[in-house]
């Protein structure tokens, strides 16, 4: 009697299938193939590896994206991109600047400019203007005046070289009056050009040669007719200005005369005074048009 195998033909044994057995044998069969098994696991094991490491890649990828949606979704379009964010509309500095109004007054006029030309001298001018008043106060010393005259043949009251130089720088009119201080007196002659350059041009030739004509009467007496006086020359404006300061007595004025002196340089500061003042009426009348 023979045996053969029982129940169709014998199944092969996987040790990753379920159900599926080990042929054992009872006595004497086959024993199981240990290094087959060995390979199968770790191909297993090589398999969940590289199931791990996908899925763990995936589920990081997965974060960033979710991440990366919530910042664009919490910021809106462009607040993700730096490189896009709006710029900040900052004002220029000539727009922001506030603007206010002057607060401090224009300079003021030069009252040189009013009396350096006719074209812009045009107040009131006489004996009357420059000198006025019967008389003038000096520091402590108080001056009568004498008499006055006004004419416009300036040669006519000069003498020495002064007539020449008024006439050839084109003196328009001469204006002269006296003050009286004891027994000295001082004539004080005003001439008028046009321009500032004549007038300077003419002080400037004057010499100790060139004076003005002293001028007496009304109780003044004839002085510095002869003899030696003391004469002086200057020029402000288009005005230059001239002294003959001496002794009613006829007496010849020498450099002891201090006080000789000192009545021609009050006299000439006055004069160089209100011809000043002339040119500053005229800037402050102009400022205030």
């Amino acid at each position: 009697m023979s045996y053969g195998q029982q129940g169709g033909p014998q199944s092969q044994w996987d040790p990753w299938k379920p159900q599926s057995q080990q042929p054992w044998s009872s006595g004497g069969g086959q024993s199981p193939d240990w290094a087959a098994l060995a390979e199968a696991s770790e191909a297993r094991n090589k398999r969940r590896r590289v199931l791990l490491i996908g899925g763990g890649a995936l589920a990081t990828a997965a974060i960033g994206t979710a991440v990366a949606v919530a910042v664009v979704s919490a910021g809106g379009d462009n607040k993700g991109n730096p490189a896009s964010l709006p710029s900040a509309d900052i004002p220029s500095q000539s727009a922001s600047a506030p603007s206010f109004a002057p607060t401090s007054a224009p300079p003021p006029l030069d009252p040189e400019d009013f009396i350096a030309s006719a074209k812009k001298d045009k107040a009131p001018l006489s004996p009357e203007t420059l000198f006025p008043g019967t008389q003038l106060t000096m520091g402590e010393t108080v001056y009568k005046k004498g008499p006055t005259a006004d004419t416009r043949t300036c040669a006519s009251a000069a003498g020495g070289t002064l007539p020449k130089i008024l006439t050839g720088n084109d003196c328009t009119r001469l204006i002269r009056v006296t003050y009286l201080k004891d027994q000295m007196a001082v004539t004080v002659g005003v001439a008028v050009f046009d321009t500032e350059a004549q007038a300077t041009k003419a002080k400037g030739q004057s010499t100790k040669k060139s004076f003005i004509k002293s001028l007496s009467g009304g109780g003044v007496k004839p002085f510095c007719e002869s003899g030696f006086c003391r004469t002086t020359s200057n020029s402000y404006g288009r005005y230059a200005y001239f002294t003959n300061a001496g002794f009613t007595t006829g007496k010849d004025v020498t450099p002891k005369d201090t006080a000789v002196y000192k009545t021609g340089d009050d006299l000439g500061q006055f004069t160089f005074n209100q011809i000043r003042r002339r040119g500053e009426a005229q800037a402050s009348a102009a400022a205030d048009e």
